[in-house]
């Protein structure tokens, strides 16, 4: 898009003046994903070093007790199940949210938020029983490691799920524009990444945990 204008010079007739300027902010296709995807690289710094130190700090127990002892599969089997449902009724919302349905897009949504707010009462109610017994993070090296990697990320289901609230409302008022489903991706990128690392966490901290 270009404006002309014509202006005098002393001593000579009108002369052309091109102006050329751009009528909005160039924003290039798919840029916010692309930022996002470095976010989570970001965010997969801070866990690689959480799971590092936990692997150096996980058999210092300072004559505490083991993971042996506190960890309890049944318990952590439990908060893995909803946390993996969450996901699959995310990309059920996902798929709802490409066919403009809104209504159907926001049950699956708030199916997704509920087994979310199960995975975090089931965690916060096993911190609070290793705390009450006195197994807290000040106990050995072991929990300090334990509970920085699991709070840490219990910290980011919060925040997803607080995010995921923020969404609703937002389709609720504004319905399936653009900038919603660009925001509803971002999300569900988030989502599926807490996945893959808690995954990791039931693995390496559980999993190896209960090992002798």
């Amino acid at each position: 898009m270009s404006d002309m204008s014509s202006t005098m010079t002393p001593g000579s007739g009108p002369t052309e003046k091109l102006l050329f300027h751009e009528a909005q902010d160039y924003h290039p296709a798919n840029g916010t994903l692309l930022g996002f995807w470095v976010y989570l690289m970001s965010d997969c710094l801070i866990f690689a070093c959480l799971f590092a130190a936990y692997g150096v700090l996980g058999r210092e127990y300072a004559g505490g007790p083991t993971g042996a002892e506190v960890l309890e599969l049944p318990t952590v089997a439990l908060n893995t199940t909803l946390l993996l449902l969450s996901s699959i009724t995310y990309g059920f919302a996902v798929l709802e949210m490409q066919r403009d349905r809104k209504n159907p897009m926001l049950l699956w949504l708030v199916i997704t938020g509920l087994l979310g707010l199960g995975f975090l009462t089931v965690e916060l109610r096993e911190f609070a029983h290793l705390i009450a017994e006195g197994n807290g993070p000040q106990r050995s090296a072991f929990l300090t490691s334990f509970f920085s990697l699991v709070g840490t990320h219990g910290l980011h289901v919060t925040c997803g799920i607080l995010w995921l609230i923020v969404l609703m409302v937002q389709v609720m008022k504004k319905g399936l524009i653009h900038a919603n489903k660009r925001r509803l991706l971002c999300l569900s990128m988030f989502w599926h990444f807490l996945d893959v690392v808690w995954v990791g966490v039931f693995s390496f901290v559980y999993l190896m945990g209960v090992l002798p």
